[in-house]
């Protein structure tokens, strides 16, 4: 067994997207290979309406796929090919944009006004980049939940943990994302597949990730698997925390416990070629999304 180092903890940054929506984005639009096959992560949280209303209207995406999890309101979508709905607490969308895709999303707060949810991006390997567009939908109460002795509760969102696979299947990345409740002062250790790159994004609480390769800190009680290791300060709201290599994250939680999306996946390892919402592998490829949106090709045709 080894332990993941934490390579980096670092805050949420405020930003806006769509026709005004409040959010805050933990990566996205910066280094594509930090943390490949995922692009970008958003966390939208606003407890103003005037916040979110406005929404996310009509763009395209190519080259990707989206994931949208809510926690709180709901989330009315639709998309240039006739598909609609309305995502609701603890319910889950997984978009394969592949070839292309108009949509718009359309955020409404719960009864008090509250708008909370996530977007990840994943990128999709070259020969998926022109697959048809696909959708997995998935409402919460689908979702399978672990529960275990000390309280730790886990939601198996995508792959399989704890002898529980997640509803959404067939991902390019073969991922795992997992929403995990840490109780106050638990230590717990979860498993992560050695290849994969991984990250965890803390929302609710505090906790603290253990390090062994840093040599300062709290000590984490005396032990982990038979090692002395330390952990760094502890990570609160809207903190992204990114791992190096290893099989195992170990983390303790915070006085009021912990809660946070610790989500993984196989590097893609192949170019990228960004422009907004639109994701390929060459410059050449760019060009020819932007002029198939601008002759009206870009949605591509059901084989």
């Amino acid at each position: 067994m080894s332990l993941r180092p934490v390579l980096s903890q670092s805050p949420a940054q405020p930003t806006m997207e769509g026709a005004g929506v409040k959010l805050h984005r933990a990566f996205g639009f910066t280094d594509p290979t930090m943390l490949d096959p995922f692009l970008l992560f958003d966390d939208f949280r606003n407890d103003r309406e005037e916040d979110f209303i406005k929404g996310f209207p009509w763009h395209p995406h190519r080259g990707i796929e989206t994931i949208t999890y809510v926690l709180s309101g709901s989330v009315e979508h639709g998309d240039s090919l006739g598909n609609h709905g309305t995502l609701g607490a603890g319910d889950v969308q997984w978009m394969t944009a592949g070839s292309g895709i108009l949509h718009q999303e359309m955020p409404t707060g719960n009864a008090q006004g509250q708008m909370h949810g996530f977007q990840l991006w994943g990128n999709l390997p070259s020969s998926l980049k022109m697959t048809a567009p696909r959708y997995q939908d998935v409402k919460g109460t689908e979702i399978p939940e672990v529960i275990d002795d000390d309280g730790t509760r886990v939601k198996v969102i995508v792959g399989e943990f704890w002898g529980k696979n997640g509803p959404v299947d067939g991902i390019a990345a073969n991922p795992q994302y997992l929403d995990v409740f840490v109780p106050a002062g638990v230590k717990k250790t979860f498993k992560i597949d050695t290849y994969r790159r991984a990250f965890a994004y803390v929302f609710e609480g505090s906790a603290a990730f253990a390090d062994a390769s840093q040599p300062a800190g709290v000590l984490l009680e005396k032990e982990v698997m038979g090692e002395e290791v330390n952990i760094r300060d502890m990570s609160g709201d809207r903190t992204l925390v990114r791992f190096g290599t290893g099989d195992e994250v170990t983390v303790q939680a915070g006085p009021e416990g912990a809660r946070f999306l610790l989500i993984s996946g196989a590097p893609i390892d192949e170019p990228v070629a960004w422009h907004g919402p639109i994701v390929m592998n060459t410059r050449d490829e760019l060009i020819q999304a932007v002029q198939d949106l601008q002759n009206g090709t870009f949605i591509k045709p059901a084989h």
